[in-house]
């Protein structure tokens, strides 16, 4: 690897700041000690700061030379709803909230970049740190450029990166085109005639339907779409009744779609509403219906994502680079920044968790798991593939 020196030096203050993070995890929207610290340490090391976008956002400002050129590098910064298991002393300190995707880690790994270029500027243009809240479920890419990231500040291209557990410890990976899915929920209710289950005729029952209309929109899956596209239909809650000998009311089906492109998702909602609609009428009965779209799918831009891969290379070597990952039906609301500007999203290996101090819990180092932790050792990888992500964006002339 070809890590920067003055990041290497600085990683056991890194790794003070991410476990301090990792400590105090606060919940989308909620970011306030988290923006604080952001803020603070930007400002410690004379980075101007705007805060505010997307309520508790954070926006970083480095800028050198004459060149009007610009690049964007996120982080998110949220915790997930969620009891941490792990009891090692930087722990959560807070029941229900960890830091169990990592978010604390990417904070910290676009500060350490932050430390370096704020000190060296070895490049022409500008470098736009942006700390994003909110990105479990709480759409926060979205709610900035809501509040006018693109338009206050310009930027030729924006960068995210995520750690994956599972992948060799600082391998970087990415894919051109599809890398992860859109994520879509719908609720559905199945409204029939309630009765004595002893006399099913005189009503109509609520639960067959909706057993009927779950087996048919697998057919969706099957014999819809093309079976060259993508796509994940899940029911995990059918919900009905509250008796053994009464024939509730209604029945409600819950659940998820993800598709790598809006087409095949507008197919799948439209055949979903039409057989739910017309099997609950075969049997007398009416459905409501919705379909939700959360984030959309991530796609990566062919040029940026060529121009990544070799950055990652000129950082880890070509060895630790994986060009043609398998994408994920996971999903992500870097999506929505890369619907409105050119980019790039990749993932940086974070191992099997033989990196996690003793009294981690008893579960896997995976992703939304309470026996999670970020791998420090990819603090100084991140940040120096930031710096070179920076520098090579904006060479000086």
């Amino acid at each position: 690897m070809k890590l920067v020196d003055p990041i290497l030096a600085f990683q056991s203050e890194l790794q003070g700041i991410r476990r301090d993070l990792h400590a105090h995890p606060e919940l989308c929207y909620e970011e306030q000690r988290t923006s604080d610290v952001v803020a603070a340490k930007l400002t410690e090391w004379g980075i101007p700061v705007v805060r505010g976008l997307g309520r508790t956002g954070v926006v970083g400002i480095i800028q050198h030379g004459t060149s009007t050129r610009a690049i964007g590098l996120r982080a998110d910064m949220d915790a997930l709803p969620m009891q941490e298991m792990n009891t090692f002393e930087h722990a959560s300190r807070h029941p229900g909230k960890m830091h169990a995707c990592g978010h604390d880690g990417h904070t910290t790994m676009l500060l350490g970049a932050a430390h370096y270029l704020a000190q060296h500027r070895h490049f022409d243009g500008t470098v736009y740190l942006i700390f994003q809240p909110a990105e479990e479920g709480g759409a926060g890419a979205r709610e900035m450029i809501a509040d006018g990231l693109f338009s206050k500040f310009p930027m030729d291209a924006i960068y995210g990166m995520h750690n994956w557990p599972g992948a060799e410890t600082g391998t970087l990976s990415v894919v051109a085109g599809p890398m992860m899915a859109s994520s879509n929920e719908f609720h559905v209710t199945v409204k029939g005639k309630g009765a004595h289950a002893a006399q099913p005729h005189k009503g109509i029952d609520p639960v067959m339907v909706a057993v009927q209309i779950a087996q048919s929109w697998q057919t969706v899956i099957t014999r819809n779409k093309s079976p060259l596209d993508t796509a994940v239909l899940s029911i995990t809650q059918i919900h009905a009744g509250s008796a053994t000998n009464v024939i509730p009311d209604d029945a409600s089906l819950v659940g998820t779609v993800r598709t790598f492109t809006t087409p095949v998702l507008d197919l799948i909602e439209e055949r979903m509403r039409d057989i739910a609609v017309h099997t609950a009428a075969a049997f007398g009965a009416e459905v409501e219906f919705h379909f939700k779209r959360n984030y959309p799918p991530l796609v990566n831009h062919a040029k940026e994502t060529a121009f990544a891969i070799e950055v990652m290379k000129s950082v880890v070597g070509a060895d630790k680079v994986n060009a043609n990952v398998e994408p994920t039906m996971g999903a992500e609301d870097f999506a929505f920044f890369l619907q409105e500007k050119a980019g790039c999203y990749i993932f940086i290996g974070n191992g099997d968790g033989e990196h996690r101090d003793g009294g981690h819990g008893l579960g896997p180092c995976v992703l939304h798991n309470g026996s999670y932790d970020f791998n420090d050792h990819l603090l100084p990888i991140g940040a120096s593939f930031w710096v070179k992500l920076a520098e090579a964006s904006l060479p000086v002339a």
